[in-house]
């Protein structure tokens, strides 16, 4: 375990690192008896300090919730981390590619709350009743910690690598469709390079919120009414570079483009 002192330094270093984007050394190489729960303790202070210099909370992500994203990180467990209103990008747009690190996308459900969720006994119906609609998104993630050699105490210090996200398509209510068999292709530049369906994400995309809703109890936290959760990968993550256009086609649900400039 760290101390609050190490732990305080750990997170301002992580903000420096986002202001100035360039990744800090690997925390585990240089912290190796950092636990999982100073992970979470670096998260919520790095987001506190974002907090306090103006970003607004509008939800949190969900990650490393499907076998394909397990494999592809070696990292067995779900992790969550925090959105903030400025990483909530519209279908169309063009993203900064310099405005990341090693930025990659991924192939996501979300789901945005019109009621309050919280743990512990949180279950799959109890987010599917709080659920105002679900929606297409593309996650984009960021890194402030060097990749090589990653582990799951340096992603979750890292606020579980969000960057951004892009949202679009059809949004639709959790009954109107078995969100188990959404299903999605993943265009770069024209050139299909994933496929994915939603039950690859714990056999349902709602059962990562309600495992977030239920692991976050013990802090005295929940999610809230008007919140976005960004649901976790079906597909592996894809390495953009600039000038790439990503095309994500979900059938019924529409579709989301971004091009990274």
């Amino acid at each position: 375990m760290l101390d609050a002192t190490t732990i305080e330094a750990i997170a301002d270093e992580l903000v420096e690192a986002g202001r100035n984007r360039t990744p800090v050394p690997r925390l585990t190489a240089r912290y190796p008896e950092m636990t999982v729960e100073d992970s979470y303790a670096v998260q919520q202070l790095w987001r506190r300090r974002n907090e306090d210099a103006g970003r607004t909370l509008v939800g949190r992500k969900i990650g490393l919730t499907s076998k394909a994203m397990q494999a592809a990180t070696g990292i067995t467990e779900p992790d969550y981390g925090a959105i903030f209103d400025d990483m909530v990008l519209e279908t169309g747009c063009s993203v900064e590619w310099d405005r990341y690190t090693h930025p990659r996308v991924e192939v996501e459900l979300a789901f945005v709350l019109k009621k309050d969720l919280t743990g512990p006994g949180c279950s799959l119906f109890d987010v599917l009743n709080a659920t105002d609609y679900v929606v297409p998104a593309l996650e984009i993630l960021d890194s402030r910690i060097e990749m090589e050699g990653r582990t799951i105490v340096d992603t979750i210090a890292d606020n579980a690598a969000m960057g951004a996200m892009v949202v679009g398509g059809r949004p639709v209510r959790p009954d109107a469709v078995d969100l188990r068999w959404v299903s999605a292709i993943l265009y770069k530049n024209q050139t299909v390079e994933e496929t994915g369906v939603a039950a690859g994400v714990l056999d349902h995309p709602a059962a990562g919120v309600h495992w977030l809703a239920n692991k976050i109890a013990p802090h005295g936290d929940g999610l809230k009414a008007g919140e976005i959760i960004l649901a976790g990968s079906f597909t592996r993550p894809l390495w953009v570079y600039k000038g790439d256009t990503v095309h994500a086609d979900y059938g019924p649900l529409g579709a989301i483009t971004c091009r990274f400039e």
